[in-house]
């Protein structure tokens, strides 16, 4: 007869559990995401998102210290510039917030990776993604800006640009702009499986970037597909780009699993707005150990498979690990 299964034999003590744990979970995975607008000396407090405000450049830069100290390889800017129109003209403007912002961090801290994302929701009035024509988001009309904008993050800094616009072809698009540019060093990092979520409003609210009429669900994915994921992905991947990323995290752990299993690139977590307050705010509540929570929840996030997680914990969850 076969000795009965005895799984806490491993379990006894922390030593034990560290020998045998599977998945390790490390400050080097994470993607520090920050909020970079106009002014000096500025820490605006999100009041959704608590502990995240939103930054100068000046203490972008700050920040971006305190994150190389934890040992978090890289930061994600978006940018809230001083004003919006109907096609976002500052998100590609050379002297906009976020190629300034690039060249501040990339001089005082030159060892971060710095990705930028590429989307238009933060600076159109509308709050969309793309030029409106006709009252939708007109997919060929925002592809060369797009492109534009990802040259001139390029060409003021950027290691990586990730373009979050959920555009048709954009990944094509950026690429042939960025090698046509000189810069076909400058990998793309595609939110290639971006959900239609509900769990993007406090970021919303950071960004300014709420669209003013309609929704996002044109052009975002349907949360209920799964296997559309694994046919966007892969098509992003053929048009070149070279990391993955799966948005949300929490409520898509399959996705995850998914694409890891489909794609030989590495896969990004994105450890959304909303997944973030709902912990913070039930921990403020003493409902859970908010602590454990972040880390149990990070750690889900590469178990599914994710080689790399955006999350707005990166500095907490980098200042838990070091303590254990």
């Amino acid at each position: 007869m076969p000795a009965p299964i005895r799984g806490r034999r491993l379990r006894r003590t922390e030593t034990l559990r560290r020998m045998v744990r599977e998945t390790e979970l490390d400050a080097g995975d994470f993607i520090y995401p920050i909020f970079v607008e106009e002014g000096s000396g500025l820490r605006r407090p999100i009041p959704s998102m608590p502990g995240i405000s939103n930054l100068s450049i000046d203490t972008a830069v700050e920040e971006a210290k305190k994150a190389r100290d934890l040992g978090i390889p890289s930061l994600l800017l978006f940018g809230i510039p001083p004003h919006k129109d109907e096609i976002g003209s500052q998100g590609y403007a050379e002297d906009g917030v976020i190629p300034r912002a690039l060249r501040a961090i990339k001089e005082a801290v030159p060892e971060l990776v710095l990705v930028t994302d590429v989307c238009m929701c933060e600076y159109t009035t509308h709050g969309h993604c793309g030029v409106i024509h006709d009252g939708d988001v007109d997919n060929e009309r925002t592809l060369p800006l797009l492109a534009k904008t990802a040259v001139v993050y390029a060409q003021a800094g950027a290691d990586i640009v990730a373009p979050a616009d959920m555009m048709d072809n954009r990944v094509a698009a950026i690429r042939g702009a960025l090698d046509e540019s000189g810069f076909g060093h400058t990998p793309i990092m595609s939110y290639a499986a971006k959900y239609a979520s509900a769990f993007y409003g406090p970021f919303r609210d950071a960004a300014q970037s709420a669209p003013s009429h309609g929704d996002r669900r044109g052009y975002q994915m349907d949360p209920a597909n799964g296997r559309e994921a694994i046919r966007m992905v892969k098509r992003d991947v053929e048009e070149g780009a070279d990391l993955i990323i799966v948005k949300p995290a929490l409520a898509y752990l399959d996705v995850i699993r998914d694409v890891r299993q489909a794609l030989e690139v590495p896969v990004v977590a994105y450890n959304v707005s909303g997944e973030y307050a709902m912990l913070k705010a039930a921990a403020q509540n003493g409902w859970i150990d908010g602590e454990r929570a972040v880390l149990e929840s990070l750690t889900s996030m590469k178990r599914a498979g994710a080689d790399l997680i955006i999350t707005y914990h990166a500095l907490e969850a980098a200042r838990a690990l070091a303590r254990r």
